[in-house]
C-alpha cells in the first residue's frame, strides 16, 4: 500500500496507509522509508512484491512483461493475482484522492487541497 502511494503522491491515502501499517507492527522508520519510495531491510517474502509494487506503479500500471512473470513464478498464481488485484485498488483509491484533492484546490481558490 505505502510504496505504491509513494509512488502516487495522495496525502489521505499516505496518511490512512501509515496508520493501519503502525498498527500491524511496522515500525514508524520503516513507514517514513516506504513513503519516501526507499525499501529498506524487507521481509524477504516481501521484497519481491514490494520491488514489483514500486516498478507497476512507476509504469503506470505497465509492469515489464518479466517482471510480471518472475512474480507470478515466486508467488504462484493465486498469490500473484491478490497482489495485481490489490495494487489496482491502491491506485484507484490514490487517483481518486488526489482527484478530491484537486477538486477542493479549485473549490477554494487554491486554499485548500
Amino acid at each position: 500500500m505505502m510504496v505504491v502511494t509513494a509512488v502516487n503522491g495522495c496525502r489521505y491515502c499516505n496518511y490512512y496507509h501509515t496508520r493501519i501499517a503502525l498498527k500491524m507492527g511496522l515500525e514508524p522508520g520503516e513507514a517514513q522509508s516506504l513513503l519516501a519510495g526507499e525499501i529498506d531491510n524487507p521481509d524477504p517474502d516481501e521484497v519481491k512484491a514490494l520491488l514489483y509494487a514500486q516498478h507497476w506503479a512507476e509504469n503506470n500500471t505497465l509492469p515489464d512483461t518479466d517482471l510480471r512473470e518472475r512474480l507470478y513464478v515466486y508467488y504462484g498464481n493465486e498469490r500473484a493475482e491478490v497482489i495485481e488485484t490489490i495494487l489496482r485498488m491502491i491506485r484507484f483509491g490514490n487517483l481518486s484522492g488526489n482527484t478530491l484533492d484537486y477538486f477542493f484546490f479549485k473549490l477554494s481558490g487554491g486554499r485548500w487541497g
